[in-house]
């Protein structure tokens, strides 16, 4: 029989292991030496009596049961980690760490300033953001919340806005592109050029869209170059080299548009959407951290100016 006395420290050593893919990066960021790491392990595995991890000289994976332990334990560490934050800040100074889960997509001109005056208001709090374009249980990954584009979130979820509240994409090139290549007149006429595409981490292409008036289109074209969205503007000035037409977020193309160095194309069909939301759990009791984050973004919202 297992022993049910299973202490809480090398828990945590094993999830430490699950987030950083292995025992020296586990090691390193615990500031434990990697064998200590690797036996406190296998000591958790024997009073288990079960294999957690699968291990092989490159990798380190979760087996079954060592992953249907991590769904369990892991949103209760978070909690626990929340509970010490708050209790930390409860002589009314907010301090603890804050953990953001984000797309690269806002990584440019949305989450930035946000986190800059967030950092200086709260100088005792620490501030860490994963980015990852896919869509992510944020407790799992024990981070406080996450950043996303429109994807459905599960009930238990609280989603509010952060940033603009309406976006725009659409398609650029610069316009020594255009002058050798002609100029598309309609959304169909894309599939004769040269196209600039992004690909998710997942291994998906992010989709074209465009509307006018009451149609709607979504267009798969042929790609000439395929850059990563975790380089999210390297496409934006691979086209401002001359090298096709890409199809990106409006904010991205404005200033390369207002220099001369991309000219719109199709204006007339890019369309609009929501912007980013900030998601966070019900479930659980609300780190100080977050909870000042949370404000902070409500406040910026409400001082923004409005549209005409």
């Amino acid at each position: 029989m297992a022993n049910n006395h299973t202490s809480f420290d090398d828990l945590a050593v094993f999830l430490a292991v699950l987030q950083a893919g292995g025992f020296r990066d586990a090691a390193r960021q615990i500031g434990a030496s990697p064998s200590t790491v690797s036996e406190t392990v296998s000591r958790l595995e024997a009073r288990l009596a079960v294999r957690l991890l699968s291990r092989t000289t490159r990798s380190v994976a979760p087996t079954e049961a060592g992953r249907l332990l991590a769904a369990r334990i892991a949103p209760l560490f978070a909690e626990t980690n929340a509970a010490v934050e708050a209790a930390m800040s409860a002589a009314g100074d907010v301090r603890g760490t804050l953990r953001l889960n984000v797309p690269g997509a806002v990584m440019f001109d949305i989450l930035p300033p946000i986190a800059e005056r967030f950092l200086a208001r709260y100088p005792d709090v620490r501030m860490e953001i994963t980015v990852d374009d896919r869509f992510v249980d944020v407790l799992a990954a024990e981070c406080d919340a996450g950043i996303r584009y429109g994807e459905a979130l599960a009930q238990d979820m609280i989603a509010v806005p952060i940033g603009p509240r309406v976006q725009r994409s659409g398609t650029a090139a610069s316009p020594r592109y255009l002058d050798a290549r002609g100029r598309p007149g309609q959304p169909g006429d894309l599939f004769g050029h040269d196209c600039i595409r992004t690909r998710f981490q997942s291994g998906a292409m992010t989709t074209w869209e465009f509307a006018c008036g009451e149609e709607e289109l979504v267009l798969d074209p042929e790609a000439r170059l395929v850059v990563g969205t975790g380089a999210p503007l390297a496409a934006v000035h691979a086209a401002c080299a001359g090298l096709g037409i890409v199809y990106a977020f409006a904010n991205w193309l404005e200033p390369h548009l207002a220099a001369g160095e991309l000219e719109p194309v199709l204006p007339d069909w890019w369309p609009t959407f929501d912007g980013p939301r900030l998601y966070f759990s019900s479930r659980r009791f609300m780190p100080a951290p977050l909870r000042a984050f949370v404000d902070l973004v409500a406040d910026m919202r409400s001082d923004a100016p409005k549209p005409p």
